[in-house]
């Protein structure tokens, strides 16, 4: 290549624009901009269209491959310094191809929404007035005629720093707003911006406790891998200390000044977890999830970006916060669909986080009590490391699983006689009693018993749920809702019953059939904020509610000492699905639940109520535990060829014409037939749930046993989607690794 054409692409830059296109473009740096601040991993504003659009560098000084001519110019640079390193762009690239998604989304993804925008990523000051020398030394008497400068400067004077900051100042209940200028004016006070120091606990509450052999086990075998990549999978058995173990490891990680990630899959975890952190830990500890503001997200992530946080507690969000100094990943819970993303970028936060430990180079640790099939297969090819407890810690024992045979029994709202009775005898004894029904709500369906009329969703293929409280019919998956009839809509009817049992219909009944036990119920609908349920769980912990009833909400990792009966009202739900997943998600539900009692020095016992008491299923979880039913459930994949033994990938549409997306499928399908014979296609058809806010709703399945020929697949039938007319009509999605065939 001649000097000349060296120099006329010297200058042009790659960028990631945060619109849903799947690809980066080329633009010219101006000569007018400084080159050392042209970085990858640095914001910039450029045209796009006849708009402004924010993007991300990702490569700088490249050579294009489009003519100059057609290439404009990046208006404005938003950060001086990089936002994202190297090893974080090339972890936002590799999921950006992995998940087949746009890179301009991915990189958006990673941002907090306020640094999704044009301004600047600066952490917030808060304002500080000091005093001046001449402050220090003035004496109150001179200022006797201004009592509300008097009492400013003598509050001043009082602390130990001789300055304050407005907030400060404000609890104080001092008036100081309408004499600060004629102070400053004076001379004796100045008023300075300030980023304020993160908070951290100054004295430490929580002393390391000793471990079990194998708990000792697993904390060595980490550290002698802290300086290298490798997956651990800390498989221990509900209360076996698994957060000892975290809390033991993440210490020796900070004592070589270095930064922890700690991924949760909800965010009812943290408030217990963030305790026990910030009593163990005088560091700083940052939180990143969907319940903080805006303000606090962006704060929490430029914090840990710039290594001002020590250790961050977020859920699936948090996975690509770029770290200053990396040590260790922990994710715990790391089996549960959560930590999936179900619209949008649908990423696995658990694969993420591990290529993202890769490209580190620093360990991660998953931890559980019912590992995911996928992971516990990898366990046994020896691509993960395999940890082990098998016994609780301390003198708690593993609670007894009993199944309650309820057929031909009377049900009172959800619950058996004999439930009832075993209920009456734990509260008698002055423990806690946790009842779990996966549905909110007081019933699932609302029927005429002259006609047969149910209500329905009229923008979805399901039922309406009854909420008495609100006296409504709520859809649960459209948010559509209207109040509820006393009178049938097709016949007029007044016989109209609520049929089934939620949440709110447990909750209702135990308040009259046990009038003098406090209760309290765990979902979305009763907990409408982070403080709220942070005041539920500190009520529990402090023994003043009897009675607690939940949905998964309750499920997972919460450590409630006097909890002694786990009852899991309705078994039977996950049994008959078409879903080759759900098996493995009824064992760790009911696993998990019953995990919440006897966790102290108290015997525990689970109560599951079942029309099928003799399923294999339930009597192996019974008499052999998840293990046994993990290695059944592997061999039965690999007989069935499914994942972890073949990848698959699966495309949904939406489109309110009935036929366009069917259409779309199908036309897929017929060029897929073309490319390849080495992948199954399975469909289109219909999705389970077929109509759904008033869309139609197809699927069509990808199988490979191969993963590169899967995506080699993948990379040539979503360019052709585009070429297609009717892809115009339909929104279309690719879901990599899918967990639900929803």
């Amino acid at each position: 290549m001649t000097n000349i054409e060296s120099t006329r692409y010297t200058n042009v830059c790659r960028v990631a624009v945060f619109i849903p296109l799947r690809q980066s473009f080329d633009y010219l740096i101006p000569d007018h901009f400084h080159r050392y601040s042209i970085q990858p991993g640095i914001r910039v504003l450029v045209p796009f269209g006849r708009q402004n659009k924010i993007g991300v560098i990702t490569h700088s000084k490249i050579h294009s491959s489009v003519n100059r001519k057609r290439l404009k110019c990046i208006k404005t640079v938003i950060d001086g310094k990089p936002l994202f390193n190297h090893s974080d762009l090339h972890l936002i690239e590799w999921a950006a191809r992995y998940y087949h998604h746009p890179i301009g989304d991915v990189m958006s993804s990673a941002l907090p929404g306020l640094l999704r925008k044009n301004r600047a990523a600066e952490l917030p000051a808060e304002t500080i007035l000091c005093l001046t020398p001449q402050g220090e030394a003035i004496s109150l008497d001179s200022l006797k005629r201004a009592p509300r400068q008097q009492e400013l400067i003598k509050y001043l004077q009082a602390t130990p720093a001789r300055l304050s900051s407005t907030k400060a100042l404000n609890k104080s209940g001092i008036q100081w707003r309408g004499c600060l200028s004629p102070l400053i004016k004076k001379g004796l006070v100045i008023q300075e911006k300030q980023i304020p120091d993160c908070e951290s606990s100054s004295t430490v509450s929580s002393l390391p406790l000793s471990l079990t052999t194998a708990q000792q086990q697993a904390v060595d075998t980490l550290l002698e891998n802290t300086h290298q990549f490798g997956v651990f999978l800390l498989d221990g058995v509900t209360g076996s200390g698994k957060t000892e173990v975290y809390m033991q490891l993440i210490q020796k990680v900070l004592n070589q000044q270095k930064q922890v990630l700690v991924l949760l899959p909800e965010i009812a975890l943290t408030p217990q977890l963030e305790e026990r952190f910030r009593a163990r830990f005088p560091v700083s500890i940052g939180l990143y999830h969907s319940g903080l503001t805006e303000k606090d997200r962006c704060t929490h992530w430029l914090q840990f970006q710039q290594g001002i946080t020590s250790i961050l507690l977020g859920t699936r969000s948090a996975t690509f916060i770029p770290m200053s100094q990396p040590g260790l990943i922990i994710m715990d819970e790391e089996h549960d669909p959560s930590f999936k993303q179900q619209e949008g970028f649908r990423f696995s936060a658990r694969n993420v986080a591990i290529r993202r430990a890769q490209l580190l180079n620093i360990p991660i640790l998953l931890g559980t009590a019912t590992p995911a099939i996928e992971t516990l297969h990898n366990a046994q090819t020896k691509r993960y490391q395999h940890l082990k407890l098998p016994a609780r810690a301390g003198n708690s024992v593993l609670p007894k699983l009993k199944l309650l045979d309820i057929r031909n029994l009377t049900m009172h709202s959800g619950l058996s006689e004999a439930l009832i009775q075993h209920i009456d005898k734990t509260l008698s004894q002055n423990e806690q009693v946790m009842l779990f029904i996966n549905r909110r709500g007081y019933a699932p369906a609302y029927m005429c018993h002259q006609c047969g009329w149910v209500a329905r969703c009229p923008r979805c293929d399901a039922n309406a749920v009854v909420h008495i409280d609100q006296q409504r019919l709520w859809c649960h998956h459209c948010g559509s809702n209207s109040g509820l009839p006393k009178k049938c809509p097709a016949c007029h009817g007044i016989k109209l019953e609520a049929l089934g049992v939620g949440t709110e219909r447990v909750e209702k009944f135990l308040q009259q059939r046990f009038a003098n036990a406090r209760t309290a119920r765990f979902d979305r609908d009763s907990i409408p904020s982070k403080s709220t349920l942070d005041t539920l769980l500190s009520a529990v912990q402090n023994d003043e509610i009897d009675i607690l009833i939940g949905t998964q909400m309750l499920a997972k990792g919460h450590h409630f000492p006097n909890v002694t009966l786990v009852c899991i009202l309705d078994t039977d739900q996950g049994l008959f699905s078409t879903d080759f997943r759900a098996a493995e998600r009824l064992a760790q539900m009911v696993i998990q639940v019953a995990g919440r009692a006897g966790r102290a020095e108290k015997f525990g016992q689970v109560i599951l109520q079942t029309r099928q008491p003799d399923h294999p299923l339930l009597l192996t979880l019974i008499n052999h535990g998840y293990s046994r039913f993990a290695v059944n459930t592997i061999q039965e994949r690999v007989q069935a060829h499914l994942p972890p033994l073949s990848y698959q990938a699966l495309f949904r549409t939406k489109s309110t014409n009935q036929a366009s997306g069917l259409h779309l499928l199908q036309q897929m399908r017929t060029e897929l037939e073309k490319i390849t014979d080495e992948i199954l296609v399975l469909g289109p058809v219909p999705a389970p749930m077929e109509k759904l806010a008033g869309q139609y709703r197809y699927q069509l399945l990808l199988q490979s046993s191969q993963r590169k020929a899967l995506h080699h697949c993948l990379n040539r039938i979503i360019p052709y989607i585009s070429t297609l007319k009717i892809s115009k009509l339909v929104r279309w999605s690719v879901d990599i690794d899918p967990i639900d065939l929803y």
